[in-house]
């Protein structure tokens, strides 16, 4: 089972040519270089320059790196593309993605500029129309020309564009979390939890790594390196957890058990789904210990 882990991802300003220099030190499993909200006006040509340079010269080592380009109606997402198509990124993030045509216009611009096929594409969710229209969204990852990959939700955009509140156990946004939870899975897909705002509330933000985990999100998007270190202990399977999903295959795998639908175990009744829900964890703790 091939498993990328995606625990934390971490925004960083395409025109701060420092962080892009720290962003290769840190203990972060994903990073995005940040051409959109993170840039000013007046910096995004100086922004796309050094982000491109970044990711051709490398270096990130097992850190997945993605370059977040401006939106498809603004003035510098044709060189936004450009420029990150030829730098060949892990993935292309595109912000207010509300439609499955969107994706494939991409795919084919990419395509024509001759992409690394490499390069996936994600999306970013975060307009009230891409909450609506999210199975549409999904279905595009069944066409490979499009090379969609994944979500990313944009909670502060949502909270923005339809007036719900941001409060603790997100309360107002869990339907809406939940949809993209389920279409990304029925497709296949990764998805990533939104950022949390308040950097010196720890306890909050471990609260809603916790929350996004039990969700079943992939991992968190951040919008600090204080916060790596608590979102991948949340989002990484504990040891009693890995102890007992081993336990579990191995219980399968004892000849009287292997054609089994159900087994008895530690007074407990376990079905086979278990035993792959199991084989999942491993296969994420594993990935984790390769990474580390």
């Amino acid at each position: 089972m091939a498993i990328r882990p995606r625990r934390s991802v971490l925004y960083m300003p395409g025109s701060n040519a420092r962080a892009l220099e720290k962003a290769r030190t840190l203990p972060a499993d994903g990073l995005i270089l940040d051409l959109e909200d993170a840039v000013a006006p007046d910096a995004k040509e100086t922004a796309r320059r050094q982000v491109a340079e970044a990711v051709k010269a490398g270096g990130f080592g097992g850190r997945e790196v993605f370059i977040r380009v401006n939106g498809i109606d603004t003035q510098w997402h044709a060189d936004d593309l450009a420029a990150a198509a030829r730098a060949a990124p892990d993935a292309i993030l595109i912000p207010k993605v509300s439609s499955s045509k969107q994706l494939e216009m991409i795919g084919r611009r990419l395509l024509d500029m001759g992409t690394a096929h490499r390069t996936r594409v994600w999306a970013m969710i975060e307009t009230p129309y891409a909450i609506l229209n999210i199975v549409d969204i999904a279905a595009a990852a069944k066409d490979s020309e499009t090379r969609f990959s994944g979500f990313v939700l944009g909670t502060n955009d949502l909270a923005k564009e339809t007036g719900a509140r941001i409060v603790p156990g997100r309360m107002p946004m869990v339907p809406w979390l939940m949809t993209c939870m389920a279409a990304a899975r029925a497709y296949g897909i990764a998805v990533l939890d939104g950022v949390y705002n308040d950097i010196g509330n720890a306890e909050g933000f471990r609260q809603e790594c916790l929350e996004g985990r039990d969700m079943g999100f992939d991992g968190k998007t951040l919008i600090h390196p204080n916060q790596i270190g608590p979102c991948n202990e949340a989002f990484s399977p504990s040891a009693e957890e890995v102890a007992q999903a081993r336990k579990i295959i191995a219980a399968f795998d004892q000849p009287e058990n292997r054609d089994k639908g159900a087994i008895s175990l530690d007074g407990r009744m376990v079905e086979r789904m278990h035993a792959d829900i199991a084989k999942r964890t491993v296969a994420v703790a594993d990935a984790i210990a390769a990474r580390a």
